[in-house]
């Protein structure tokens, strides 16, 4: 499925044209785009007081050596 997204400013002028253009197609959805607020994923709508934390999350190696493994005879 594909989302053909439409901003809100803009769903006056879209829209209409968009889902007709894409009527025939089973595969595109056209949509509008009523988010607001701050957008999280960015620097920009980040606040100093953003309670999220950003962890990585690759598997931590075992600290330290281990022994020659001898392959069996």
């Amino acid at each position: 499925m594909i989302y053909c997204v439409v901003p809100q400013v803009l769903a006056d002028e879209l829209y209409d044209r968009l889902a007709e253009y894409y009527r025939d197609d089973d595969n595109v959805k056209v949509i509008i785009d009523r988010r607001e607020g701050a957008d999280r994923r960015g620097p920009r709508g980040r606040t100093e007081d953003s309670r999220r934390e950003i962890r990585d999350r690759r598997i931590k190696r075992p600290v330290g050596s281990f022994p020659p493994i001898e392959p069996a005879a």
